[in-house]
């Protein structure tokens, strides 16, 4: 039996549950954005009103409000978008248990053993806009196929509240003719060695050799391939989310610091983020970097190799701080830190000991991720933290990367 696969995006996800929460907002230019008093001032998401004013994701809010003056900025409220994220995947649970999470408003839905009882696909994709939209006030785009990459596509082709379905009969009308930067996974480093062999759309890649684009781009280009064709598998996403370079955030800091002591405290907070981040990917790294900007925009990037790879925080925080002790005086205050981990590899729980590597610390530390792992998956991502962060006042710093995740803080040397 062919697989039917949803991919379900809520439209304007932040803006519209800004929208459902103060009504005032509607039939206004509004975005989502983070203060710029602590210089966060960078539209997060914005209605259909200011996006036709030409206001993007990305931009200031200076440029946004140059594009359009009566622009209304409300800051973001991730405990309400994580909370509606879940309420909209109840109503996906009505439907299947096989759901996939794609970032906090989008996620895909195996529902090939669900159509018996609510239909065929484009069925259950409208049932699921429907309830969205009546129970919550927000509408999604659903693309429906037979494979999660066409899903993903037709989720993106009709906007808003609409469903796209590529089936194996049109998938070469519908797709082949899209840009080759539509397709999953195709970056901006991976489209511009595209184009300068003429591969500008989908229907060229999938009319390559697959040699010549293994080649070109190794395991990538043979898995690019295998997207463009309608090939794709679920060990082929696995195949390629391995390619993964590295992992890493950064953050502006509220407030220009100077003090050594608040520096750690960010990069374990930076590197336990990223440690979760790795750990849910079942990976390690053994090349950690760090970055740092000073309050003139003067940047120093420095990296370090650890004797095994990790995907321990604390250790990636160590070696952070070290090369930040090592690298820079502090005679201008840092304004953006950063933690990065690459030369990733599958985390088997295999490791080689270096001569001064302690095998029980190593252990000891795997276990209290383990276990910080387990708790958060089942509670949230704010039920633990360390006790030094507690004395802190860094409530407010904000990580990029995937909302809610993981924000702990200690002393240099604690394992508590």
């Amino acid at each position: 039996m062919e697989r039917i696969i949803l991919h379900s995006d809520l439209n304007n996800f932040f803006a519209s549950v800004e929208a459902v929460k103060n009504p005032l907002l509607r039939g206004k230019a509004f975005a989502v954005a983070g203060d710029p008093e602590k210089r966060h001032g960078i539209i997060l998401a914005k209605n259909q009103i200011a996006k036709k004013y030409g206001v993007c994701t990305g931009e200031t809010i200076w440029s946004a409000r140059q594009k359009c003056p009566s622009l209304f900025v409300v800051k973001p409220d991730m405990k309400a978008y994580h909370d509606y994220s879940e309420r909209v995947r109840e109503i996906y649970r009505q439907f299947t248990d096989e759901i996939e999470p794609f970032g906090i408003d989008e996620a895909w839905l195996d529902i090939t053993g669900s159509t018996r009882l609510f239909g065929c696909g484009p069925k259950i994709a409208y049932e699921i806009r429907r309830r969205v939209r009546e129970e919550l006030g927000m509408t999604v785009s659903i693309g429906v196929s037979f494979n999660k990459i066409f899903a993903k596509l037709g989720s993106d082709l009709k906007k808003p509240d609409a469903t796209t379905v590529i089936s194996r009969e049109n998938f070469k009308e519908i797709v082949y003719p899209l840009p080759v930067s539509n397709l999953l996974f195709v970056g901006r480093s991976t489209r511009e060695k595209l184009h300068q062999y003429g591969i500008n759309t989908i229907g060229q890649l999938a009319k390559a050799d697959p040699s010549f684009l293994k080649n070109l781009l190794g395991k990538t280009g043979s898995a690019l391939h295998q997207y463009a064709t309608g090939a794709e598998s679920d060990s082929a996403l696995l195949s390629e989310a391995q390619e993964i370079k590295s992992v890493g955030n950064s953050v502006t800091l509220p407030q220009d610091i100077a003090d050594p002591g608040e520096i750690w405290i960010q990069l374990l907070m930076l590197a336990d983020h990223v440690a979760y981040r790795l750990r849910k990917r079942g990976l390690c790294g053994s090349l950690i970097t760090l970055f740092v900007r000073d309050n003139k925009f003067h940047s120093i990037s420095r990296q370090r190799p650890v004797c095994v790879a990790t995907s321990s925080a604390m250790e990636i925080a160590r070696t952070a701080f070290s090369l930040f002790q090592d690298h820079y005086d502090l005679s201008n205050p840092v304004r953006c830190i950063g933690v990065s981990v690459a030369k990733l590899q599958p985390n088997d729980g295999n490791f080689q000991l270096c001569l001064w590597d302690s095998h029980e610390n190593r252990i000891l530390e795997e276990q209290l991720d383990q276990a910080i792992d387990h708790l958060r998956s089942r509670y949230g991502g704010s039920c633990v933290v360390r006790a030094g962060y507690m004395h802190q006042k860094l409530k407010n710093y904000t990580i990029s990367g995937d909302p809610g995740s993981p924000s702990l803080c200690t002393l240099p040397g604690c394992h508590k």
